[in-house]
C-alpha cells in the first residue's frame, strides 16, 4: 500500500474518532480544521523513513484516543440508543427550588 493511501486513511480515521468526541456537529468542524493543519503541516515530508515514523506515531496517537463506546447509528447492529446532536430525555422532574 503507497504511503498516500495510508496518510489519506488515518486522516479519515481520525476525523470519524474526533465526530465520537464531538457531541455537536459545529464543536466537531474546529476539530476537524485543527486535524487538517496538523495533516497538512507534514505534507511536504518526503524522507521514506520519516514518513513511516510519522504515520507509526499518528496510529499510535489513534489507537490512544480511541473512543471507549464509539456512535453508531441507532438503526446499526448494538447501535446508540439516542440519535446524535439530540437530548437524552429526561426521566426525573427537576428539584424543586426553594426562593
Amino acid at each position: 500500500m503507497s504511503s498516500k493511501t495510508q496518510v489519506i486513511r488515518l486522516y479519515r480515521r481520525s476525523l470519524k474518532l474526533s465526530l465520537d468526541w464531538a457531541v455537536h456537529r459545529y464543536l466537531w468542524r474546529g476539530q476537524a480544521l485543527y486535524l487538517r493543519g496538523l495533516f497538512e503541516a507534514n505534507k511536504n515530508v518526503t524522507e521514506p523513513r520519516q514518513l513511516r515514523l510519522l504515520i507509526k506515531e499518528t496510529e499510535n496517537l489513534l489507537e490512544k484516543w480511541k473512543h471507549p463506546d464509539p456512535y453508531r447509528a441507532p438503526t446499526a447492529p448494538g447501535g446508540s440508543k439516542y440519535e446524535r446532536n439530540l437530548p437524552c430525555p429526561i426521566l426525573d422532574p427537576p428539584p424543586k427550588m426553594i426562593l
